[in-house]
């Protein structure tokens, strides 16, 4: 049969349970985490350090004590496991890093939800959660299934003023944050020859935000000449099966923004021109490379950042840093009013430099648009190209980079969900179950803010509990208790790899998660943690407040009230994962 490019990497049809050793581990700042539990797994020493990348980024340079202290015990460990792939603070972002190792072919895994970013270089890479990145440091390999695919084609040329962040917004637009839910994507057509290895970055990094496994771009003579070699690479056979095929006529796409607070909350950008911003970011993972910051610094040249508009520049590598520097693009940045910073992740997350004022609306070119996700859940964030994040600091409102500016209105609006926090007063439990069916892509960083993430260790479960749904309903982590049953909406558990919550819900006893669709990173991560997690949205559907829900694993049924529903319950494997309450206690009793 022909084979799509995920079938032909595992040598298994979509749907297949695979083990499989991945070539190379990347793990960042979470490091420092990674090490604790894999030392409850009982590991001393890595099973093969060649497969580790190690990056500090998240946090670099560290802004207090305990994380310059996690930061040099991470620079110990990889000196002490002979781990020769690690860049220390201020190197770069771990996915631009990864640039220098990922090859065609390989199999990439890492701690961070945008490792799909290094399938612009023709690999299968993925996003996992810290304790399956402690396990692979142990045993070297870890599951996977395989996924269905989706097929882009492109064709043609993107217009003047149009970037590759409109070409993921336009796609995400249309497909919605949980519309490639745990689908690989392949991108197709002769588009793609159009697309630079910075283009591809930006849609491989994005793939994250709609719920996709990874996103994959064939070995060309682009891939090559990037390389500096002509690698064979791997690729999807005439007549492979897909889930479902989309086609886009570059030429098409237009100046697109993701609007608060969701990154499928596409609009064109001309239908918020004129809105009035006070910070914008340029930089992260997804468009902070050295093509990028010369769109921006082309809309910047000879120009000044509006009076009371902050401008932040963030190079995703020193390499990067560096060349602008000998390209003048810092010296135009600088004149211009911009502060630019060492390569982090941190304003990001807003866990560094960067933090918005209440009341204050950002527009961004990172890949998140969360409520909070910078670190004040007061503002707001929209998302757009450099070009067009560049030239609004300049006027100080959401402006058209094209040099014709265009009355667009984007046609694939998806509906966003009714709820984005619950009030305080409002009581969600009853009867022991926690309703949140009514409430779409409740995201990590609502369940557990990301400016803690390095604060509070995914290892030290007592110490997440009383942070568990913080920024969602202020209610939950002093009144959830041991055996407590959740009920959630659709693409649960989305954004980032961050493991926190299924830990603290584990450590809880939350008997069970019931949802009507799952992030595949959350899936994982509960799992792994010895949290079921059931996909069944007609039961989530058929709740009724103050109905009493019972759940029989073994029957693989579900009572709600007086309804009863069966699910399908987990591979083997899996099932002992969850009865051994995790994949810690599973790996020690290997």
């Amino acid at each position: 049969m022909p084979s799509t490019f995920v079938e032909k990497i595992f040598q298994a049809p979509a749907g297949s349970i695979v083990f499989h050793r991945p070539d190379l581990i990347l793990t960042h700042d979470n490091t420092g985490s990674i090490r604790k539990t894999f030392e409850k797994m009982e590991g001393q020493d890595i099973n093969d350090p060649e497969q580790l990348v190690v990056v500090l980024d998240h946090n670099a340079p560290p802004t207090n004590a305990a994380l310059a202290n996690t930061y040099q015990s991470i620079r110990d460990f990889v000196e002490q496991q002979g781990v020769k792939k690690f860049h220390d603070a201020g190197s770069g972002i771990c996915h631009q890093i990864m640039a220098r190792y990922a090859k065609p072919g390989m199999v990439i895994v890492g701690s961070d939800s945008h490792t799909c970013t290094a399938g612009a270089f023709n690999t299968m890479a993925a996003g996992i959660d810290r304790t399956e990145a402690a396990g692979l440091w142990l045993r070297g390999e870890t599951w996977f299934r395989v996924p269905e695919s989706l097929k882009i084609t492109v064709k043609g040329r993107l217009k003047q003023g149009v970037y590759a962040k409109d070409l993921s917004l336009w796609i995400i637009g249309i497909l919605g944050s949980a519309g490639a839910n745990y689908m690989s994507i392949e991108y197709h057509g002769d588009g793609v020859q159009t697309l630079s290895i910075a283009d591809r970055m930006t849609l491989a990094n994005l793939a994250s935000e709609m719920g996709a496994k990874n996103a994959v771009f064939p070995a060309d003579l682009v891939l090559n000449d990037y390389l500096g070699e002509n690698a064979a690479g791997v690729w999807a056979d005439e007549g492979a099966v897909y889930v479902r095929t989309i086609e886009i006529d570059l030429a098409e796409v237009y100046p697109l923004v993701a609007a608060p607070h969701q990154v499928d909350n596409v609009m064109a950008l001309a239908e918020v021109a004129g809105l009035d911003i006070h910070q914008g970011m340029i930089g992260t993972c997804t468009n902070g490379r050295i093509e990028d910051l010369r769109e921006a610094a082309a809309m910047l040249k000879d120009k000044k950042v509006k009076t009371g508009v902050q401008l932040l520049v963030i190079p995703a590598s020193r390499e990067i840093y560096l060349q602008a520097i000998e390209e003048g693009l810092v010296t135009v940045f600088l004149e211009a009013g911009a502060n630019v910073l060492s390569a982090s992740c941190g304003p990001c997350l807003g866990t560094g430099q960067g933090i918005p004022a209440d009341n204050h609306r950002v527009i961004s070119s990172a890949n998140r648009n969360f409520l909070g996700r910078m670190g004040n859940k007061n503002a707001e964030i929209y998302l757009a190209s450099p070009a067009a994040v560049a030239l609004s600091a300049v006027y100080g409102k959401i402006t058209d980079p094209r040099i014709e500016r265009g009355a667009e209105k984007f046609p694939y609006r998806k509906q966003q969900s009714g709820s984005v926090t619950i009030e305080p007063g409002e009581q969600r439990r009853k009867n022991g179950v926690w309703s949140y069916g009514d409430v779409n892509d409740l995201n990590t960083d609502q369940m557990f803010a990301g400016n803690l993430t390095y604060q509070v260790q995914s290892s030290d479960p007592e110490s997440i509990v009383p942070h568990l749904f913080e920024g969602f309903d202020s209610s939950f982590s002093g009144g959830v208790r041991s055996d407590d049953i959740i009920l959630g909406g659709d693409n649960f558990g989305c954004g980032s790899s961050r493991e926190h919550p299924s830990v603290g819900l584990a450590h809880v006893g939350v008997k069970a998660v019931i949802v009507k669709s799952v992030n595949r990173i959350f899936y994982r991560s509960a799992v792994n943690q010895g949290l079921p997690l059931i996909v069944l949205p007609k039961a989530v559907d058929a709740y009724h407040k103050g109905d009493h829900v019972e759940i029989n694993f073994a029957a693989g049924t579900i009572r709600v009230g007086e309804q009863q529903f069966n699910f399908e319950p987990l591979p083997d494997k899996l099932m002992e994962i969850l009865e051994m309450k995790g994949l810690v206690n599973w790996i020690r009793a290997q």
